[in-house]
């Protein structure tokens, strides 16, 4: 049976049995994504500049956008507010060639900091903005923030004081996620329009504003706004706010804040709000520029962050808030597309363990199924081959399928009295009685589909 490294299955009718076909050997992927910090390519992009300060930049701020004006403005405002000296940080403004009026804020941010606004000539994705906001960065501290997230006034200060000591940190307030409605979009979904009628209710100023856009703006295409700069000076925009928990419901947060014990912190890595120092990224490589559109670019750099000795920080004071906006229908197709790619180039069990998500499996679950699994590796190197074959076979495919469009189902399709089923099935009678409780429950409920 051939190592599940690099591979394309098959199935051999001929003898009822499953294949690796192994592909040729491609450079180790943890080395492979340098994307080193070049020169600037002019021919791709524009860039302005203001206030040119002469201090050193000990922090630069890179925030990709797109088609975000609105939000983005409002998000400039708040970093113009920040505790932390602003003659020490900059902000990279990556305009990933916006359609609508975000070319306009050069000339209309007000800021107390250093500013460079890039305008990309063509649309080239989310890895590749954020690779040129990294050629352009001077801080040895970098901050990815996307354009839409509103920044509290301690935010910079915050991530920055976790670097300060340690030089191989990836801090992250993501986990401690909020959102807020600042504009009503005309593209908002039923379930967001509904949520946002809920929260206005409880201030009376918001509400006269939405009950005013019901009846003279409700088939606008302009977004219409909620949230002004002052609200955002006396914090009055939290009353349109919410969290979610998701990271921190599904398990994270058993591990406490520095994810000690947990074998998958670099899902922490979510580039809407983190930062890392640049030193550590010229060592693991920059984003992958092969992820195009939405999902898991994030996951993929901070997967070669943490194999490269990383520690994850969840910091709840490094929270921004997400501006709410209209969720894209083609942003699925593209998750597991990138997912998909993900998996291909790190096909190893803690990236494939990744796949029972698809089954909403909690992270908690995923964690100590992967515990077990490599405590069954280490216990019984010499058993259990078939079984765990199969195991990963069927965690690459969940990705491959969703990938394709096809139905996720017979993963690990065998004739019934085949050798090989036979051996699997007996293999797994016996994970229960040996305490492999979580493994046992993660196959059966994808072998059985």
């Amino acid at each position: 049976m051939i190592k599940i490294d690099l591979y394309d299955s098959y199935y051999n009718r001929s003898d009822g049995k499953y294949y690796i076909k192994k592909k040729k050997k491609s450079p180790n992927p943890l080395k492979e994504t340098k994307n080193k910090i070049n020169k600037a390519d002019h021919s791709l992009y524009s860039m302005s500049i203001k206030n040119n300060h002469k201090q050193p930049i000990k922090v630069s701020i890179i925030m990709p956008t797109y088609n975000k004006y609105h939000q983005t403005s409002l998000s400039l405002y708040g970093l113009s507010k920040q505790t932390f000296p602003h003659a020490q940080y900059e902000v990279i403004l990556v305009d990933d060639a916006s359609s609508d009026n975000t070319p306009n804020i050069v000339k209309e941010a007000d800021v107390p900091f250093k500013f460079k606004y890039i305008r990309m000539k063509k649309n080239k994705g989310r890895s590749s903005v954020r690779n040129i906001g990294i050629n352009h960065a001077e801080g040895e501290v970098l901050i990815f923030l996307d354009g839409e997230m509103l920044a509290p006034p301690a935010f910079v200060e915050n991530h920055y004081k976790h670097h300060m000591h340690k030089s191989n940190l990836v801090v992250t307030g993501a986990m401690h996620y909020e959102g807020v409605y600042t504009f009503i979009m005309p593209d908002y979904n039923e379930d967001q329009v509904a949520h946002l009628k809920e929260l206005v209710g409880s201030d009376p100023e918001y509400r006269r504003l939405y009950e005013n856009y019901e009846q003279t703006r409700q088939h606008s295409n302009v977004p219409y706004p909620l949230v002004t700069k002052e609200d955002i000076d006396t914090n009055r925009f939290q009353r349109l706010s919410f969290p979610n928990r998701y990271f921190l419901n599904s398990g994270l947060k058993h591990f406490g804040e520095r994810l000690e014990g947990f074998t998958l912190p670099y899902i922490a890595f979510l580039s809407g709000n983190v930062s890392v120092r640049k030193g550590n990224l010229k060592k693991s490589g920059l984003f992958d520029e092969t992820f195009v559109g939405y999902g898991a670019e994030d996951w993929e750099l901070g997967y070669r962050l943490y194999k490269n000795g990383a520690q994850f920080v969840l910091d709840p004071s490094t929270v921004a808030y997400h501006q709410e906006h209209g969720i894209s229908k083609r942003k699925v197709k593209e998750q597991w597309g990138n997912h998909y790619r993900f998996v291909k180039k790190h096909p190893n069990i803690d990236v494939l363990i990744l796949s029972l998500e698809w089954k909403e499996l909690p992270f908690m679950h995923m964690h100590k199924t992967l515990v077990e699994y490599k405590a069954l590796e280490q216990r019984f190197p010499d058993e259990y081959k078939e079984f765990k074959h199969a195991f990963r076979v069927m965690l690459f495919r969940i990705i491959e399928y969703l990938n394709s469009g096809q139905p996720v189902t017979k993963l690990y399709d065998l004739p019934g009295g085949s050798d090989e089923r036979i051996k699997i099935i007996q293999q797994f009678e016996t994970l229960r009685p040996r305490g492999f409780d979580y493994l046992a429950s993660s196959f059966e409920q994808i072998y059985y589909l």
